[in-house]
């Protein structure tokens, strides 16, 4: 899973507060938002749980699916999150 490009949604809780962001190592990155590593946003409103990700083969992908995610309305996000993860089950544990 590491060392792969991810576009990845972490959620405060379930229809809580939502982040997406774009990683080269998303084991890597979640731990570092877990652990209030990061500093900003997601440390700013305990945004931590890994609720959506998706793997790309290129970084240069993985960027444009992240713009375009954060274009998108709050309900969309909401929707592909529940596609995949219908309980906002923290993902993370799934990863590592």
């Amino acid at each position: 899973m590491s060392s792969q490009p991810a576009v990845y949604i972490l959620a405060s809780k379930r229809n809580g507060t939502l982040y997406v962001g774009v990683t080269s190592d998303l084991v890597k990155r979640a731990w570092e938002h877990r652990n209030n590593i990061v500093e900003g946003f997601t440390k700013r409103y305990g945004v931590h749980n890994l609720v959506w990700y998706e793997l790309h083969g290129s970084m240069e992908s993985a960027i444009q699916r992240e713009k375009r995610l954060k274009d998108w309305k709050r309900k969309w996000k909401v929707h592909l999150i529940e596609r995949m993860n219908s309980d906002w089950e923290d993902l993370y544990y799934a990863i590592i």
